[in-house]
């Protein structure tokens, strides 16, 4: 037992991307810098432990005072014991955001208590997730946000010298020439291309009939597979998600918006998914996605981590992949000032596969120099309005 002296938020900003990304153009109306939002939480025996929640990306202010109306909540109860510290805030939280901003909030004070009693017991996070002797997990590359060939070239070239065999591009449905060329070219290369249209921000979302014709109309230029298709139809769009697991040959996967394990679990009971996308900085923390992977498994459904957010969220999702004996985790790709600073050694990547971290805690950096060169700038900001920047000339795409 060690008694919660402190908690604290801290608001992180960095360099994200560069000016013309398409991300940024889209997304990032204040130009390419992004927030994230980190709880600390102080022990009594002086360890820190450090969480992170994926609202601060999007609303940092609002991430803080949940956090902050949260607090008196933990100061002076037992930070060992997790589950318990978690259903109080649950209690705090629940009767006015069961679901969304809160639970992304909760979420980074949990992860910042497993990283505290990790610390504590002088052992990697993941062991208090199970027994897996597991040294390395396969990943995926996660981009494809691009205008151009030469930017597409750049990614797989980043994927071949690290190893990588797995690619996920993000297109929508008008895309069919662009996605054809991308499967073509990433054989050269020897990678799959999986395909994430993003329809958990579109409003209103394309239904699963436009969907299908638009994966018949890239099978119709190219022969080449397709590893697997992510958020095709909006996320409340059950029926849909059912007709194209129905309609296609290609693994159909979603979750990361989903805020928690009975959601996801409803889901899988209803048979959606090929595999399941939870995130420990949405979902409620690694102990929710661990709940996923264990019921997910008794369906015969992969779970694969979401891991968009910031350096703490990405290692908070890959240790309860290893120590719940994940097959493939997510590597974003767009570059984030914050990353090689805050992962150091423990995020390598080599040959494909995530080397498992050994550091105590969720292994990462965090300290006084690093908050005092990053400070939270109120304009870095994702905007889930997405800017219209017209539509792409398809014919650009063609062979």
């Amino acid at each position: 037992m060690s008694k919660i002296e402190n908690v604290r938020t801290i608001l992180l900003s960095a360099n994200y991307g560069h000016d013309k990304h398409p991300e940024i153009l889209e997304c990032f109306p204040n130009g390419p810098k992004r927030t994230i939002g980190l709880v600390e939480i102080t022990l009594e025996n002086g360890v820190k432990g450090y969480g992170e929640g994926y609202l601060a990306v999007f609303a940092p202010i609002v991430f803080k005072s949940i956090v902050e109306l949260c607090t008196p909540y933990l100061i002076g109860k037992d930070g060992f014991d997790i589950l318990r510290r978690y259903k109080d805030l649950c209690s705090v939280c629940d009767y006015w955001s069961l679901q969304g901003a809160a639970r992304h909030s909760t979420s980074a004070i949990e992860i910042a208590l497993v990283d505290a009693k990790s610390k504590s017991q002088k052992c990697p996070a993941y062991k208090l997730f199970g027994n897996s002797n597991k040294q390395n997990i396969e990943v995926y590359g996660s981009g494809g946000i691009c205008d151009t060939k030469e930017h597409f070239i750049e990614e797989l070239e980043l994927l071949k010298s690290l190893g990588v065999k797995k690619y996920k591009i993000r297109s929508v449905s008008n895309d069919i020439n662009k996605t054809a060329w991308v499967l073509n070219k990433a054989r050269k290369y020897e990678i799959d291309v999986a395909i994430d249209m993003c329809q958990n921000l579109a409003d209103p979302p394309i239904n699963a009939t436009s969907v299908i014709n638009y994966i018949n109309a890239v099978k119709n230029i190219t022969s080449e597979k397709i590893l697997f298709l992510e958020e095709a139809v909006g996320p409340m769009d059950i029926n849909g998600f059912k007709k194209l697991k129905e309609n296609l040959n290609i693994e159909i996967c979603g979750g990361e918006v989903i805020t928690t394990p009975l959601e996801m679990i409803r889901r899988i009971d209803l048979d959606i998914y090929d595999f399941v996308q939870p995130d420990a900085s949405v979902i409620g923390g690694m102990n929710a996605v661990k709940e996923v992977f264990l019921y997910a498994r008794t369906k015969n459904i992969t779970p694969v981590v979401h891991a968009w957010g910031g350096p703490v969220a990405i290692m908070a999702n890959y240790h309860v992949a290893f120590g719940c004996n994940g097959n493939l985790v997510e590597f974003p790709m767009i570059p984030y000032k914050l990353e090689p600073i805050m992962f150091e050694d423990q995020r390598i990547i080599k040959n494909g596969h995530l080397r498992r971290p050994e550091l105590s805690g969720i292994g990462i950096t965090m300290n006084d120099k690093i908050e005092k060169n990053f400070p939270f700038d109120q304009k870095a900001v994702y905007s889930c309005v997405v800017v219209d920047r017209g539509q792409p000339i398809d014919d650009y795409w063609k062979e």
